[in-house]
């Protein structure tokens, strides 16, 4: 008999179910004597013993169905070897909760914190593998995380429907994208939705560069802005300080503004007297079905995962580097963030076309 742990952990995303569906349907058409235990709402369910039974049929018809058939929740990794409020060592929990259920292995869809968690357990001795899933597309080690292209999409669109408005009333508009830390979606979503000025947090912008922008569209004929904002976005002041003190800058700036897009607008209203207008998708870029792309990438990480189980290979994250589905040790790649350079094509290629960055 094989027994699978199955658990989604962090924010939710578009291919989760896709994902696991991979996974299941691999193993169920190539074994027999397969039991799935599916960790409820993160590692929540791996500390507290909270998990149900899963067959094959409960994988089918979630190719097309956001969010996770599991629910998920956020474990902050600092936290993770401190006790909880009862006095619960939450390590020892996980590894006595895989112990008692016999498990062969742990597979682990989540992103940056939640891949530190599941190296962790392979520390610990554990069978893990991880899949690596985030809309920030922000994970070393590979190209494409599954949840990036449909979050693309969604982004894209707010910026496509703003162009309308923008033209319109011959306003400039921005438009906040998320990413805290990596400015992948901002960077994809801005240049496929035609925005003309994108800020992200590995670019730390210049408000005078960004009103320089605009003001060289408004001399070529054109009344309207649109920019492409990363949640995370850093001014060159900000990015400077050390980190304690940009940390206190930008505790400041939160109480101030509801997010940094309503502080750049006041300063460009300060500077230009212009009328800025803000607009936030927010987590309506995590939500909906997957896109086709996203659906073929999770399902081609699920079924190479399932290859790793029948074969007994355990301690890699499943990835895809240049197209091929790939194997990569999780003590190699976890606690790494990748970010978006600011000699990468896509940025050079962003800025031929007149794209600004605000640097």
């Amino acid at each position: 008999m094989l027994r699978i742990g199955l658990l989604t952990s962090g924010g939710d995303c578009q291919a989760l179910n896709a994902t696991m569906r991979g996974v299941v349907k691999s193993l169920f058409n190539n074994m027999e004597n397969l039991e799935i235990y599916g960790f409820m709402y993160g590692y929540k369910g791996l500390i507290y013993g909270d998990y149900r039974m899963l067959s094959d049929s409960d994988f089918s018809g979630i190719l097309t169905r956001g969010g996770t058939i599991l629910g998920t929740s956020r474990q902050a990794f600092k936290q993770i070897k401190e006790p909880d409020e009862n006095g619960v060592d939450k390590v020892e929990a996980m590894i006595q909760t895989y112990q008692n259920l016999e498990l062969d292995c742990l597979v682990i869809l989540g992103g940056n914190g939640s891949q530190k968690t599941a190296n962790l357990l392979r520390e610990e001795g554990l069978n893990i593998l991880h899949l690596p899933k985030t809309i920030d597309n922000d994970i070393w080690g590979t190209d494409l995380t599954f949840g990036f292209y449909s979050a693309v999409n969604i982004a894209t669109e707010a910026i496509d429907c703003i162009h309308t408005t923008a033209s319109s009333h011959q306003r400039v508009f921005i438009v906040e994208i998320m990413g805290n830390r990596a400015g992948w979606l901002t960077l994809y979503a801005g240049i496929a939705g035609g925005a003309d000025i994108i800020l992200i947090p590995e670019i730390p912008y210049n408000i005078d560069r960004v009103v320089e922008a605009i003001n060289r569209r408004k001399e070529r004929g054109s009344g309207f802005t649109i920019l492409a904002v990363a949640e995370g976005a850093l001014s060159e002041m900000e990015a400077s300080l050390p980190k304690k003190e940009r940390k206190k800058e930008l505790e400041a700036r939160a109480k101030k503004y509801p997010s940094v897009s309503y502080k750049i607008a006041e300063e460009i209203e300060q500077i230009t007297g212009m009328e800025i207008r803000v607009t936030v998708p927010g987590h309506t870029q995590r939500g909906g079905s997957p896109c086709p792309y996203d659906r073929v990438l999770s399902t081609r990480i699920g079924s190479e995962a399932a290859k790793l189980i029948m074969r007994n290979e355990f301690g890699y994250m499943v990835g895809i580097v240049n197209g091929k589905v790939k194997k990569i040790p999780l003590d190699r790649c976890a606690g790494r963030l990748k970010k978006v350079s600011a000699d990468a094509q896509e940025v050079q290629d962003a800025k031929r076309m007149g794209i600004s960055f605000g640097d």
